[in-house]
């Protein structure tokens, strides 16, 4: 349920965040806070969900870039797209967080 309403605000606070850019200037904080609460709060056990969400984080700003070709609504699906990969990167860096301190006990 939380990781629900966590991913909801997300995409909340992207959509704002894309089509009223200069209403705040903390967007990215405020997504990658919440990117680190949902990733601290439901943290990812398999591996290759953890990969992914690396994968994601690193590659989906290059990709929506390309969106930048479409005419009228490209710009605003790469500012969106921009947006949820920060929100991405704040989960996968809680979860590098999480597998270090698990590391770190068991050793």
């Amino acid at each position: 349920m939380v990781g629900k309403v966590i991913l909801y605000g997300a995409v909340l606070v992207a959509a704002v965040a894309t089509v009223a850019p200069d209403l705040t200037t903390y967007y990215g904080l405020i997504l990658v806070g919440v990117g680190l609460v949902g990733g601290f709060m439901e943290p990812l056990e398999d591996v290759s969900h953890r990969v992914a969400y690396y994968v994601l984080a690193a590659v989906l700003p290059g990709l929506a870039d390309s969106l930048d070709a479409i005419p009228v609504a490209g710009a605003y699906a790469n500012g969106f797209l921009d947006q949820i990969a920060v929100f991405v990167a704040g989960v996968a860096l809680a979860n590098v967080m999480v597998q270090i301190v698990k590391q770190v006990k068991e050793a």
